[in-house]
């Protein structure tokens, strides 16, 4: 029973995911709501783009890296003395203002940690990275 919801609950997903593509192509909005089981980090970027696009447009680059800075200042205080959380909360805020400005810049933030992180550790190129300690892979 559980199988057969599951293989029904992929396929509704699998729908949505290509009503999504078709839609756009077609410039149709559909909103997908995400949940835990289907974001992703492209999944991300569109929730972004969908609700702020036009501002984040306005703000450009440069007005949005000062926004990630400032929530990265939040998250390192958070770090230090924040509540479980506000620390959840903070480093949710810093992955959507990344997504923000791969959005702004024109980074698709999935395709590129799997181009850089998909086969490896980029310093050893293992999967379970070897480099020392003290280098930066």
């Amino acid at each position: 029973m559980l199988q057969k919801f599951n293989a029904k609950t992929q396929r509704r997903k699998e729908k949505k995911s290509v009503l999504n593509k078709e839609s756009r192509k077609k410039g149709i909005v559909v909103h997908v709501e995400p949940d835990e089981e289907t974001l992703t980090l492209h999944g991300l970027q569109e929730l972004i783009e969908r609700m702020y696009s036009s501002k984040d447009e306005a703000r450009g680059v440069d007005g949005t890296f000062m926004w990630l800075m400032e929530e990265i200042g939040e998250l390192a205080a958070a770090l230090r003395e924040g509540s479980p959380e506000e620390l959840a909360a903070e480093f949710a805020d810093v992955l959507a203002w990344l997504a923000t400005i791969a959005n702004v810049a024109g980074v698709d933030l999935q395709q590129a940690v799997l181009d850089k992180y998909g086969r490896g550790c980029p310093g050893c190129g293992a999967m379970t990275c070897r480099c020392d300690v003290s280098e930066k892979p």
